[in-house]
């Protein structure tokens, strides 16, 4: 079973598109980023294992890339997912 979390991420000034392009291509797990208005720039979505560290996929994964200045994490618990229509 995998656990989804959801990373806002606040990028030093100008660098959000470089950051995207990089999470997308450099770092395991990721599953979509998205740019976004207001408070953050970029939502990136991570798929990781039930048990697996998210403080530390977090830190050492997420907050090391280049012109990242701060992280938001939401940890998922269960999905709801349509039914057969």
């Amino acid at each position: 079973m995998m656990t989804a979390i959801f990373v806002f991420i606040k990028c030093e000034l100008g660098f959000a598109h470089e950051v995207a392009a990089d999470i997308v291509d450099n770092v395991e797990n990721v599953s979509e980023v998205y740019s976004t208005s207001g408070q953050h720039d970029l939502l990136a979505k991570f798929t990781l294992a039930r048990d697996a560290d998210i403080g530390a996929f977090v830190t050492t994964q997420v907050q090391t890339r280049p012109h990242i200045r701060d992280t938001f994490t939401v940890i998922t618990f269960s999905p709801f997912m349509p039914t057969g229509k």
